[in-house]
């Protein structure tokens, strides 16, 4: 049975025709290799036919379920096992359909008997159930072998090398004989990475020039080739004679694959070039944005198979031809990582967009956008219009689906430095619907994004509508150059991203005469840039994250000529500022590394003597003010860094007990001449439910200014208690700012607590707080401010 196509098998199970029933030697081996653990298990059959193969695994103790792509298959087993308890029966294309009926927990087993040849994208298939298998799960392989088939009906076995492939990036395989068949049992899915390999002989005379074809299919995969040669390559080839590299590309890939497109459908979106040994390559990375036909293998003396991949398991397919590999580079930067060097030429074109996307990727980014509706996040018409439209999974490639679409605080991480921190990445979907919120667009705005990634940016502009536009800047030029090629694949042509210093504006060209109408910065930052003021319309929104303190918040800003008045706080993080703006925020170390003060705002004070006076008593002040769980106290926060004097943050790397600091966490403090004090909040109600416990507000200080300068702290923790602490999260009162230019005269500043940046001055004025505007405090001069109303 060879049969390609559904309704083949239909017909076959229709006609009561049955499969290689399960035999003594394959339930042996399953019963002893996999047994289910002993709080029960959950397996999967994949192609399971009748059903025998299920039922045996529910009488080992499994739950089961049971999928198959023909209806009259399931219709049989229904029917035939209609006593048998445990079993779910599922039709489920286990390679086209949404496997959104499976369970979302996973399975502790997974087996694929007699139906692993009948696939056509094999690698994709293995790896994507691979992912679904719980801690310490198996997938289990039972196919016939290509030798013990006659020829006839080898179409239905496997050979060596691609049994030999079946284990490629899995931590374990063990291979057994059933009665003939080979039994692979795989466990530990670690997705080898993908390794970029030459040929073994390189091309020979004085130089070479080809063309590479990149293709998807209506789902958004792209499809590869599995060459004798041992490697994964694209459609493509050398270039004959004066031939253009669009022509050779549409030549090669309806040579090598079946398919056929238009020149006018191809568009050379790179050239690569680089050296195979002593030979000069040229490499031009032709898009294929449109073709038809059926996919097959034209010639299988080059080629054991074409398969479409999914775009976020490219960086674990193993060995990928280096061209090929670069050239997918190309067009998804970053989604294969760790690739040899290449000069690397992008071209500008007018390429369309290319459709493409799996039902999966609709089902869950409609769940994302409901969770982020429910949340409150997205009130308006139009961002939640966004949200269900914009695919997010196209401008993170290198995520699944699962993860692009996480629908809470998940952010995904698109580049790293070399310590691994993160510096870029698309925020989590709820923080950027709330912003876009705050920008309270009209339709045709246009708009300005710092930092680029380009999904947000779409956000915006699809907010924005058919007349709106974006402008989206980055310092980084690798971020630029993807920002650009997903704008390309799966953008709607209204967002213009450049390279340029974002705190530096956009180019002057490109502002509009009256201002932007909205903008928005998507990375940490400690100061307001004085052209992100200048740029904005009058009464224009400005939503950046701006770090008070060393707290992050996303404050709304609305301009009043040379001011800006915050609307609206939202609690954040982003990655860090990269451009001219980037800070180093001073710090002393303390006792040989085990501490650290950070001084977030101004440069570093004198810890003179603090070192001795940590290494004396500890003085302890409690508050009496209490918390329970889950209670906000990110206003306490910010209250603390915009009202005390001297306040800087107490960092612990070490659990020592000398700061009961716990290892990795910091704590607000204030600084005193050989003095500090800083606050924690210490368990005081136990409980089995979370409504049960509580936890209280205690200072602690050291040296001998320590008493008064707790007793201040504490004072600062009653007054936000009085003033800005509210039993609703949501009701915290949030303090009334502007920000003005640097160099603005106190007399023209109004009366608050003042945080004086480079090119602002920030002005807090907080309920209870009513005194003048304080004047630059001294160290010694910390325990004397009162913290609480003046």
């Amino acid at each position: 049975m060879t049969y390609i196509a559904r309704d083949q098998w239909e017909q076959h199970f229709s006609d009561g025709k049955g499969f290689r029933q399960v035999g003594e030697r394959e339930r042996e081996l399953l019963a002893g290799h996999t047994p289910a653990p002993d709080c029960g298990g959950r397996a999967l059959d994949v192609g399971c036919g009748t059903g025998e193969l299920a039922v045996y695994l529910a009488s080992l103790g499994y739950t089961v379920d049971a999928a198959d792509f023909a209806g009259s298959a399931l219709d049989r087993a229904r029917e035939e096992h209609a006593c048998v308890e445990g079993v779910r029966w599922l039709q489920l294309d286990i390679e086209r359909d949404d496997p959104s009926p499976l369970h979302e927990e996973g399975y502790d087993l997974v087996v694929l008997r007699l139906m692993y040849p009948f696939l056509k994208d094999r690698g994709r298939v293995l790896h994507g159930l691979g992912e679904r298998l719980r801690d310490g799960g198996a997938l289990v392989v039972i196919t016939p072998v290509a030798e013990n088939t006659p020829e006839e009906r080898r179409g239905i076995a496997l050979d060596e090398d691609e049994i030999a492939l079946v284990g490629a990036g899995w931590r374990t395989v063990d291979r057994m004989d059933a009665d003939g068949l080979a039994f692979l049992l795989l466990r530990g899915p670690c997705h080898a990475g993908t390794r970029a390999v030459e040929r073994r002989r390189p091309p020979s005379g004085p130089a070479a020039t080809a063309a590479l074809a990149v293709v998807t299919d209506a789902s958004g995969r792209v499809l590869l080739g599995r060459s004798h040669r041992g490697m994964w390559e694209l459609p493509g080839g050398k270039t004959h004679g004066p031939e253009p590299f669009e022509v050779a590309a549409v030549r090669e890939l309806a040579e090598e694959t079946g398919l056929a497109a238009e020149v006018g459908n191809a568009y050379v979106v790179a050239m690569l070039a680089d050296a195979a040994g002593d030979v000069p390559r040229l490499t031009a990375v032709v898009r294929i944005t449109a073709w038809s036909g059926t996919l097959s293998n034209p010639e299988p003396d080059k080629f054991a198979r074409w398969e479409f991949f999914d775009l976020h398991a490219l960086a674990c397919v193993g060995t990928v031809f280096v061209p090929a590999a670069h050239a997918l580079d190309a067009v998804w930067p970053g989604v294969i990582p760790g690739l040899p060097p290449v000069v690397s030429y992008p071209i500008a074109i007018e390429q369309p967009p290319v459709p493409g996307e799996p039902a999966e990727a609709v089902r869950l980014r409609q769940a994302m956008a409901q969770t982020v509706i429910d949340g409150g996040w997205a009130p308006s018409e139009p961002v939640r219009a966004a949200l269900r439209t914009v695919p997010r999974h196209r401008f993170v490639p290198e995520a699944n689906l699962t993860a692009a679409y996480d629908g809470g605080d998940r952010a995904v991480v698109t580049r790293r430095d070399e310590t691994g921190t993160a510096i870029s990445s698309v925020s989590a979907a709820w923080l950027q619907a709330a912003m876009i919120e705050n920008l309270c667009l009209k339709p045709g705005a246009i708009v300005f994004e710092a930092g680029s990634g380009g999904y947000n940016a779409e956000l915006i502009a699809h907010v924005a509508g058919p007349e709106g536009q974006v402008v989206t800047a980055d310092v980084d030029p690798w971020v630029v150059r993807r920002t650009r090629r997903f704008l390309t694949e799966a953008g709607s042509g209204r967002v213009t991203a450049i390279e340029a210093d974002a705190a530096l504006g956009a180019p002057a060209h490109l502002v509009p005469r009256d201002g932007f109408d909205g903008s928005v910065i998507t990375y940490n930052c400690w100061d307001v840039s004085p052209a992100w003021r200048e740029q904005l319309a009058e009464g224009g929104r400005l939503v950046l994250p701006l770090a008070i303190g060393g707290y992050t918040r996303a404050v709304t800003f609305e301009r009043h000529g040379q001011v800006l008045e915050a609307r609206r706080f939202t609690h954040c993080g982003f990655v860090r500022d990269q451009g001219q703006q980037a800070r180093t925020i001073p710090a002393s170390v303390l006792l040989d590394g085990e501490l650290t003060l950070r001084f977030q705002e101004g440069g570093p004070a004198p810890t003179t003597g603090l070192e001795r006076a940590l290494r004396g008593p500890r003085h302890e002040v409690a508050t009496g003010i209490t918390m329970g769980a889950g209670a906000y106290f990110g206003s306490l926060q910010l209250y603390a860094a915009t009202t005390l004097p001297a306040f800087c943050r107490l960092h612990a790397h070490q659990d020592t007990g000398v700061t009961a600091i716990t290892k990795d966490r910091d704590a607000p403090a204030v600084l005193g001449d050989a003095s500090l004090a800083y606050l924690t909040h210490v368990h005081t109600r136990h409980g089995e439910r979370p409504e049960d416990k509580e936890w209280e507000w205690v200072v602690h200080a050291f040296g001998e200014q320590g008493p008064q300068l707790a007793e201040q702290l504490a004072a600062t923790v009653g007054a936000w208690d009085r003033h800005v602490r509210a039993d609703d999260n949501d009701k915290h009162t949030d303090p009334v700012l502007t920000v003005h230019p640097a160099g603005t005269p106190d007399r023209l500043l109004p009366t608050g607590d003042v945080l004086d940046k480079e090119h602002s001055r920030l002005v807090f004025r907080w309920p209870g707080r009513n005194g003048h505007l304080p004047a630059p405090a001294r160290h010694t001069d910390t325990i004397a401010v009162t913290a609480g109303e003046a």
